[in-house]
């Protein structure tokens, strides 16, 4: 969605990007290591796959205080037990319990401390299920990671069942309202403006939707049809995405035509 602005890092955060770049993780999955000035203690966001050089580099700036997962995705949380291991016992938290390691479900929108880190998760399911965001503020400095809701550079699929369409645009509405806030995504660049990325995410959805609308009124009739006109220069190996993000897109549509349920009258 344009070119990212190389934005500097905030000096409590460190990127360490995974060597699995492809076409849907972009230049590889970013992990996130955070850690206040001073501090004993850090954390972890997204250990991202299981690749064990990638997972030892992560080790080296231990010891953490527990390993955060934005959502499921193998690509950002595949190495996180290893690591936890490789940390002696690290607790891993997820929104998804059967990500945690010796830890129950993160509460979504729960505050967590952080050795001088102030955590609060921000429940922004769509891209899947299980998506959470992590504002995290330290020094009177704030800053989103983002995950997979909203990525560096391009967009994210919303792939149906497990990705919501509906869910999705509620929570760019609500990344919408951190104006000014330094966005640090799971895949790219990081950008200046959270707020900004988020509106310009929720103009091109509904441009999309548009255009399906439009499709579906000339005949088309399934995903793959959608994917022919609306994507028509989709590269064959990523078409499979487009195809998730149509029925994601249809589906939306779906229940956006059905009739609202009839009110009772309480007299």
């Amino acid at each position: 969605m344009g070119a990212a602005e190389v934005v500097e890092l905030p000096g409590w955060a460190t990127l360490l990007r995974a060597p699995n770049a492809g076409p849907m993780t972009l230049d590889g999955t970013n992990t996130w290591v955070l850690r206040a000035p001073g501090a004993e203690h850090g954390v972890v966001i997204d250990p991202g796959p299981l690749r064990e050089g990638h997972l030892a580099r992560i080790a080296e700036h231990g010891p953490f205080l527990f390993i955060l997962v934005t959502h499921g995705h193998q690509d950002h949380v595949e190495g996180a037990a290893r690591l936890s291991g490789l940390l002696g016992g690290t607790p891993v938290l997820a929104a998804d319990p059967k990500h945690g390691v010796l830890a129950g479900p993160v509460g979504r929108d729960e505050l967590l401390g952080g050795d001088g880190l102030e955590i609060q998760v921000l429940d922004t399911p769509g891209h899947t299920r299980d998506s959470i965001c992590f504002l995290v503020e330290c020094g009177g400095e704030r800053v989103v990671f983002t995950g997979d809701t909203i990525l560096g550079r391009g967009t994210t699929v919303v792939a149906w069942p497990d990705g919501d369409l509906a869910a999705y645009l509620t929570s760019l509405e609500r990344l919408a309202a951190y104006e000014g806030v330094r966005m640090l995504p799971g895949h790219g660049p990081a950008r200046p403006d959270c707020a900004a990325v988020a509106r310009a995410y929720l103009t091109h959805r509904q441009e999309r939707l548009g255009q399906v609308r439009a499709a579906i009124a000339a005949g088309a009739d399934s995903a793959e049809a959608i994917v022919d006109v609306v994507y028509p220069d989709i590269a064959p190996r990523v078409r499979f995405a487009a195809i998730w993000s149509a029925r994601a897109q249809l589906e939306y549509l779906r229940r956006e035509s059905q009739p609202a349920p009839e009110q009772l009258d309480p007299l």
